[in-house]
């Protein structure tokens, strides 16, 4: 149980960390800059911060479901 809270707790943090840097690249472009290409970099960094966020909870339901199968043969 304790590397899967470590997993999800790692991906919590880097997408938290990464959500904070695109909103604020959004924002930046959206209101203060000139260039339309900053919102952009800010809309694909937010996407990759839920992208990670979702790959760090898949690795996790990935490690419950592959404790909680029987494996092998069983002989009796």
């Amino acid at each position: 149980m304790d590397s899967k809270l470590k997993i999800l707790n790692a991906a919590k943090s880097v997408g938290y960390t990464v959500l904070t840097i695109g909103l604020a690249i959004f924002l930046y472009g959206f209101f203060v800059s000139d260039y339309s290409i900053i919102t952009g970099i800010g809309i694909g960094t937010v996407m990759g911060a839920i992208f990670i966020f979702l790959i760090g909870v898949f690795f996790v339901a990935t490690e419950e479901m592959n404790e909680k199968t029987d494996k092998g043969i069983k002989v009796y």
